[in-house]
C-alpha cells in the first residue's frame, strides 16, 4: 500500500492506494474508500503592492490568461475603454473601466492566470 496526498481545487485528500495483481487477471472491485478531506489553508498570493493604488477596481468577469494590457499606469480612461484583455475559452475578452478617471495600478502581467473577480488593475 502507498500513501498519497492530493489536492484537488483546493482541497486536500489524503489517499491509500492498494497495489494488485499485475497479471493483467481482473481484481474483485472493492468499495472505494470516501476521500479524507483535511483542511489545509492555501498560501495566500501576496497582492502586489502599486505606489499609488486606486480606490476603484478593475476586476475580471470571467477566469482565464490575460491576453494582453491595454492601459499603462498614468493613462486617462473613460467609461468602456478596454484596460486589459483576458482570454477564456479561446475567446479574446475586454476587461472594461468601470467609470472615468486615470490608471493608478496594473496588478497583473500578461500570462498570468485569473479567476472572475480578480482585481486586474485600480482606477483614481
Amino acid at each position: 500500500m502507498k500513501n498519497y496526498t492530493i489536492t484537488v481545487n483546493g482541497n486536500v485528500y489524503d489517499v491509500v492506494v492498494e497495489e494488485g495483481a499485475t497479471s493483467g487477471a481482473p481484481v474483485a472491485a472493492k468499495a472505494p474508500a470516501a476521500p479524507k478531506a483535511t483542511p489545509k489553508a492555501a498560501p495566500a498570493a501576496a497582492p502586489k503592492a502599486a505606489a499609488g493604488a486606486g480606490s476603484v477596481k478593475v476586476e475580471a468577469g470571467a477566469a482565464g490568461k490575460v491576453f494582453k494590457i491595454e492601459k499603462k499606469v498614468g493613462d486617462a480612461v473613460k467609461k468602456g475603454d478596454a484596460v486589459v484583455i483576458i482570454e477564456a475559452m479561446k475567446m479574446e475578452i475586454p476587461v472594461v473601466a468601470p467609470q472615468d478617471g486615470t490608471v493608478a495600478s496594473i496588478d497583473v502581467a500578461v500570462g498570468d492566470a485569473i479567476e472572475a473577480g480578480a482585481c486586474l488593475a485600480t482606477l483614481n
